[in-house]
């Protein structure tokens, strides 16, 4: 019979607990992930999420992921306010409002702003009505405007852009085509003159005949905070935990971002990898080649931390209420939990 000394006996039975230890402790942390469904849209201006879910922050922050992707933004509200979704990351509306009057939802964060310096949403117009002298925003008194639907983000913009050249949306005709890709095709038709939108989508299709850039949001909204992170009212109230460590791989994801194409901190290479990164999720049907410039192009400051542009939020809210899109007592702390990123 074979004989084992104690030392090792205690070797063994050590190395064993410590094998032991390790598999339970993967095995509870995979348990104890929480699974989340992020709503996003196809824009370079989600990457965060994308680059928070392929690097792996979200999983360092005990969550699995899934993502759901919407059109537009007033549906990811619903889907928020319905439990569908847990997070999303879009433009404020009218909608959103309303289900945070109804105790539905809040926002909870920023995340793209325009940023003097960076090319933001771009003022578009049809090459018909630029033959016809719409050359500036100036022009588009009595114009049509693409809209994905009343209280969008685009009615908004096309609100303050009308304001700030002395007329008033009253004076265009507003065209809700509810999704970006029918705004696009009717814009390169003529069937609407003008539209307003992020910088990927706008320098892509301002390089063809059909379409003429005339300027830009920046000059009409120059702090707009243009996406915010929302979520449900009860998990900004109730789940404060999940909602921090959503934040914090999401603004990791936002840091990386910013540094590799926005201040290009990472060289060429890093541009590249995130470039390749984001390709997974946006123009993933077009070869790299073609997508790549886009996406580059669509590279707007993301705020470090989520940070808030509350100023700018309360202009959003008032302009709806003056609108009638929203009721006038809704105060800015029915639609922002402010707990959990800084404000300015």
């Amino acid at each position: 019979m074979m004989s084992i000394s104690r030392r090792s006996f205690k070797k063994a039975l050590l190395g064993g607990l410590v094998a032991l230890t390790a598999i339970g402790g993967t095995t509870l942390s995979a348990a104890a992930a929480d699974k989340i469904t992020v709503g996003a849209l196809r824009f370079t201006s989600h990457a965060p999420s994308f680059v928070a879910y392929e690097k792996g922050y979200f999983t360092d922050e005990g969550l699995e992921v899934e993502f759901k992707f919407f059109q537009a933004a007033q549906p990811m509200a619903v889907a928020i306010a319905s439990g569908d979704v847990d997070f999303g990351i879009t433009a404020i509306s009218g909608g959103l409002i309303n289900l945070a009057d109804k105790g539905a939802i809040k926002v909870i964060g920023g995340a793209l702003q325009e940023e003097p310096g960076i090319d933001g949403q771009i003022i578009l117009v049809s090459k018909t009505a630029y033959d016809e002298g719409v050359t500036s925003p100036a022009q588009l008194k009595g114009r049509s405007f693409g809209i994905t639907q009343a209280g969008s983000s685009f009615h908004y913009m096309a609100s303050k852009i009308a304001e700030k050249e002395g007329f008033s949306t009253s004076d265009m005709k507003l065209v809700s085509l509810q999704k970006v890709g029918a705004i696009i095709g009717a814009l390169k038709s003529g069937q609407v003159d003008s539209w307003s939108i992020v910088p990927h989508i706008a320098k892509a299709i301002s390089k063809g005949p059909e379409i003429v850039q005339i300027g830009m949001v920046a000059d009409y909204i120059p702090d707009y905070q243009v996406t915010t992170v929302f979520t449900s009212t009860e998990n900004a109230e109730n789940k404060s935990d999940l909602v921090k460590r959503f934040l914090a791989a999401f603004s990791k994801g936002a840091d990386d971002f910013n540094a590799a194409l926005v201040d290009k901190t990472e060289g060429e290479d890093g541009a590249t990898a995130m470039v390749e990164l984001i390709h997974k999720y946006v123009y993933a049907d077009r070869p790299i080649e073609k997508a790549g410039p886009s996406i580059r192009n669509g590279a707007m400051r993301i705020n470090k931390g989520a940070a808030l542009n509350l100023t700018n939020v309360t202009d959003q809210l008032d302009w709806f209420k003056s609108e009638g899109l929203v009721k006038d007592s809704i105060t800015i702390e029915t639609l922002v939990n402010t707990d959990y990123v800084e404000t300015f």
